[in-house]
């Protein structure tokens, strides 16, 4: 008789456990991730640019912050340098481009911004599919950089606590499903004589 009631409270016990974590994952979700898929340097006309494509998942917290009418910034950082085997790399170009993604809650629009340039989208879908390609971003004059020389780069995307509201940058300090930021992807190029004088 003991056994048995100590069977039924174990396994009242491991309901209650279970159905605790199910709660917590069905509050929390999964965690958002990104990841930097494609880096391609692109010289011509005197100018570094660069197509830079990422995954990007967001996570509930997130979905539900640009639902009600949050704005989030995404920023995009790149430091180039160049290798010097007896000291420290020296660094040439250390750029950032911050976009935002938002939803006006009236006019039950989605834009998605960089600088003052604001393109309106159909969904949320459209906005991060947006987010995720990088065309023709402008890096640097040609004449930073010597001919033939290889130069070594690495690129990530990361959600940007800093810009948040005020009260969501407190509350980012404290929960991780604010987190949001791609490893660092290397790249290395160099630039040819033939190739500067496009």
């Amino acid at each position: 008789m003991a056994q048995s009631a100590s069977n039924a409270m174990f396994y009242r016990f491991a309901r209650i456990v279970l159905g605790l974590f199910l709660c917590f994952i069905c509050r929390v979700g999964w965690p958002a991730e990104a990841k930097v898929t494609l880096i391609e340097p692109l010289i011509g006309q005197g100018q570094l640019n660069m197509d830079v494509d990422f995954a990007l998942d967001l996570n509930p917290v997130m979905i539900d912050a640009l639902d009600r009418g949050v704005p989030l910034y995404f920023t995009v950082d790149l430091v180039i340098s160049l290798p010097r085997w007896w000291w420290l790399d020296r660094t040439l170009v250390e750029v950032s481009l911050s976009r935002r993604l938002t939803y006006n809650t009236l006019t039950r629009q989605w834009r998605l911004a960089s600088g003052d340039i604001s393109i309106p989208v159909a969904s949320l879908d459209e906005g991060l599919a947006m987010l995720k390609r990088l065309r023709d971003w402008p890096i640097a004059p040609l004449d930073r950089f010597d001919r033939n020389t290889r130069y070594e780069g690495k690129v990530r995307i990361r959600l940007d606590n800093s810009q948040l509201a005020r009260p969501l940058q407190i509350d980012a300090m404290n929960r991780g499903a604010w987190s949001l930021s791609s490893p660092w992807a290397p790249f290395d190029f160099s630039i040819q004589a033939s190739e500067a004088n496009k």
